[in-house]
């Protein structure tokens, strides 16, 4: 653990050159089958995740893939051997867990590190039991998330608990969609950092067209790293992603409720 934290936390360092917010923390996660169906590698059960955030220059597409690949490097020649988050990675299969990371240019980097969960056997809740927990809903709920798969999988699983999905995959395609009719929503899920424009400035230029219209915002990024950067206020509906579907469901129920 020392080494990962160790490794991750020079390269948010080298990410930071004039300075910077390093984010750490620590959550209880539950991933169902539902969710693994759509996540090649990931196993379902209870997980600890441990999450190390930068608001650093951030990596682009091309570069995410291979991060993991030993001697690739984006640093200068001299300043980093590439073996760091390869090591990283062995460890985390090693220890039967699995690595999610979230990076976007000029807006940072959040690995988010899961580990199998251990607790007393005679306490450990069955998980079979979960799929029968999931509460289902009624409503017409305004997607945005800018990455293409994680777009689908959230309209599917949107859409198996019953509510009707309109989705966009830019705060363009948005406005496309706000300027095309007299479509009604009653919840905008949205990402949090997406280019062009954040999704409190989204949620803020939805709610002028719908007021009262609920939000519930979603993003790789902890909740304590992406208040902190001011994007948004603490306290707002928040889902950290990955998320399963029972927890997706709990969340836009209590929200809905209200």
């Amino acid at each position: 653990m020392d080494q990962i934290l160790v490794n991750l936390a020079v390269n948010a360092r080298d990410a930071m050159p004039h300075g910077g917010r390093l984010t750490i923390a620590t959550a209880n996660v539950l991933f169902d089958e539902t969710y693994c169906e759509d996540h090649p590698g990931f196993q379902a059960g209870r997980y600890v995740s441990l999450s190390v955030s930068d608001d650093g220059v951030g990596m682009d597409k091309e570069t995410l893939p291979h991060i993991f690949e030993p001697f690739f490097t984006t640093k200068d020649l001299g300043r980093g051997t590439g073996l760091g988050l390869a090591t990283i990675f062995g460890i985390v299969q090693q220890n039967d867990g699995f690595v999610n990371v979230y990076s976007d240019p000029g807006n940072g980097t959040s690995f988010m590190l899961y580990f199998p969960r251990v607790d007393d056997a005679k306490t450990l809740p069955q998980h079979q039991s979960q799929a029968a927990d999931i509460k289902k809903g009624t409503g017409i709920i305004l997607l945005v998330e800018d990455d293409d798969m994680l777009c689908r999988i959230t309209r599917q699983s949107l859409e198996f608990l019953g509510y009707t999905v309109v989705a966009a995959t830019s705060p363009a395609g948005v406005l496309e969609i706000l300027d095309g009719g007299c479509q009604t929503f009653d919840l905008l899920l949205t990402d949090v950092v997406m280019p062009g424009m954040n999704g409190r400035q989204l949620s803020e230029i939805v709610a002028s067209r719908f007021p009262g219209i609920r939000v519930v915002f979603m993003s790789g990024y902890t909740s304590d790293a992406i208040v902190h950067r001011g994007v948004l206020q603490d306290g707002v509906h928040f889902i950290q992603k990955p998320f399963s579907v029972s927890a997706l469901a709990k969340l836009i129920s209590e929200v809905m409720a209200r």
